[in-house]
């Protein structure tokens, strides 16, 4: 630990003779070498604000994505200035335009010709920097709704190929097009040290409750496939959206629909028994017995805990069988 401390000091004191005006202040252990590509999105139909990363260093999810329901977007990277997220979301709050809030953040920070920094609000203006002496290959491309940046690439082709991604897959969930951009820009190089995390932020369009303030919010924070690990949880995120689905229809006595999201939850992981299992639960409620108990056969084989929660259910009303069709649910 003592070694690595000594390399990033000995990074930072090399740096600061290079750049002289940036001051000390810009190499703060707080602010992380998040050398990186990233993209601040927004979705012209439903409103939502996103924020997609991915980065050769540790947790940069804990970094560089900011957002904020009904307000905008921010990330933050190179060496990071992690206060540019939440004082940035304050100043478009307070009505300035990203342009204006970029220009503020900028204007008393001494380590800004090392930063990049991008900016997006709720109604899709958008507003970046990067530093003149970001590391090569760094720059951003703005356009309609969405900012990509990315500094200390492999070619000069990843920035625009995240563009022309996220440009081309008009019409899809906002995720999957920040998805898109993220993976674009891998397999255009990415990152020349290679790869380690990645995040995926979306908050809505409009002003929302704390509890209903992000829709989406997904890291990964070490891995040797930060983004195919990101793909998959978004797939998860996807079909435990049906899940939630079933269960509200299921509060409102509607089996039917219950029962119908429950088996799309199932399709997408067939193997998932917490989806199998209340899907079989749907079904009996629905009067399918004999195809409830199959599937719950299949869940027993694997985790004989399923079983006992099952003896469970009628007593809270989850499931409203008689005496007989519930021994042939235990069996």
């Amino acid at each position: 630990m003592r070694k690595y401390k000594a390399i990033l000091l000995a990074m930072g004191v090399s740096l600061l003779g290079v750049l002289g005006s940036a001051k000390a202040q810009a190499f703060k252990a707080e602010e992380p070498l998040a050398h990186t590509y990233s993209i601040v999105a927004r979705d012209p139909k439903t409103g939502e604000l996103a924020v997609g990363v991915q980065s050769h260093w540790f947790s940069v999810g804990t970094a560089v994505p900011w957002a904020e329901a009904g307000v905008g977007a921010v990330a933050t990277q190179s060496f990071t200035n992690k206060s540019f997220g939440p004082r940035g979301l304050a100043l478009l709050k307070e009505g300035k335009t990203p342009e204006e809030a970029l220009a503020i953040l900028l204007a008393d920070d001494e380590g800004r010709e090392v930063r990049q920094v991008a900016i997006i609000d709720a109604q899709g203006r958008v507003a970046a920097h990067t530093g003149k002496q970001c590391i090569r290959y760094a720059g951003d491309i703005t356009g309609k709704n969405f900012s990509v940046q990315a500094n200390m690439m492999l070619t000069d082709k990843v920035w625009p190929a995240m563009a022309k991604a996220f440009e081309k897959s008009e019409g899809q969930p906002l995720a999957e097009r920040v998805l898109l951009a993220l993976q674009a820009a891998e397999q255009a190089g990415g990152d020349i040290r290679g790869k380690q995390s990645a995040a995926l932020v979306v908050v809505p369009g409009q002003k929302a409750e704390p509890w209903e303030a992000k829709t989406i919010d997904l890291r990964v924070d070490d891995s040797d496939k930060p983004l195919e690990e990101l793909e998959r949880l978004l797939q998860v995120y996807r079909a435990y959206e049906h899940m939630n689905k079933g269960d509200l229809a299921v509060e409102k006595g509607q089996m039917k629909e219950a029962m119908q999201e429950y088996g799309k939850a199932e399709a997408m992981f067939p193997n998932n028994l917490e989806m199998k299992y209340w899907h079989a639960i749907g079904l009996a409620n629905s009067g399918q017995i004999e195809e409830a108990a199959r599937l719950l056969r299949e869940v027993y084989k694997k985790d004989e805990n399923w079983r006992e929660l099952t003896s469970r259910l009628p007593e809270v009303g989850l499931l409203d069988v008689s005496k007989q069709q519930m021994e042939k649910l235990m069996k």
